[in-house]
């Protein structure tokens, strides 16, 4: 019995667009999103203001070496501002700490009202902020970043939320809606919806190589609809 191919792969034409056709659409309108959004509204660089460079005078602060003797197991210290205070960042094997630049005492962990007032400076917008919480269970937003730190959320549209350090007041990350509408759309794009990040996932791969059959059993029929010539009998 001899094989009808365009009805083998008309067959296999209909199957393949039944299970991989939605994701195909998928792939079409998410990938539409992430080029339609400029990346740099994404990464929410228009939500902080950039940093300000002001000289310091280091002949009042005490050396780094009198921070070594109070953090033995730094690896760096550097000098820099925080809320207009010249002070000293000594990275730890315990996470960042600061110390005042002129006594060389140590600054505790910083409190609500001063991580609030950190992050309106950082803020760019005009919103008011309506939450501030010290997270130890880091969001899915958030879940490649290792916790503890402020999660402070402004009033706006697209709702933006800045993550902050505890120890520094430093920003970690910004989040608003549209990097959520990005991070979501870039899960269905690469089809890894647990961590998200996962760009050859066995999903992924099985879907592709599915499109790609697709593809080319609907261009055979398209080819083979054509009208072919027949040869004249003589």
């Amino acid at each position: 019995m001899a094989i009808r191919w365009p009805l083998v792969i008309r067959r296999t034409h209909k199957w393949l667009a039944l299970i991989v056709g939605v994701q195909v659409l998928l792939w079409t309108l998410t990938g539409f999103y992430m080029v339609a959004v400029h990346i740099d509204i994404i990464h929410g660089d228009d939500l902080v203001r950039p940093p300000v460079v002001a000289p310091i005078d280091l002949a009042s602060f005490v050396p780094p070496a009198r921070i070594v003797q109070s953090a033995p197991d730094a690896s760096e210290i550097r000098l820099q501002r925080f809320m207009d205070q010249p002070v000293w960042r000594a990275q730890t094997s315990g996470g960042p700490r600061l110390f005042d630049a002129g006594s060389g005492q140590p600054i505790p962990d910083l409190s609500e009202a001063q991580i609030r007032a950190a992050a309106r400076r950082i803020y760019s917008g005009t919103g008011d902020i309506v939450a501030a919480r010290l997270l130890t269970t880091a969001p899915l937003e958030m879940q490649a970043r290792k916790p503890p730190y402020w999660q402070v959320e402004f009033d706006a549209w697209n709702r933006p939320t800045l993550y902050l350090s505890p120890q520094t007041g430093e920003l970690i990350s910004r989040r608003h809606a549209l990097w959520r509408v990005f991070d979501f759309a870039w899960m269905l794009h690469i089809m890894d919806y647990d961590d998200r990040s996962d760009v050859n996932n066995p999903l992924l791969r099985v879907a592709t190589w599915s499109a790609l059959a697709m593809a080319l059993a609907g261009a055979w029929l398209l080819l083979w609809s054509f009208p072919r010539r027949r040869k004249k009998k003589g």
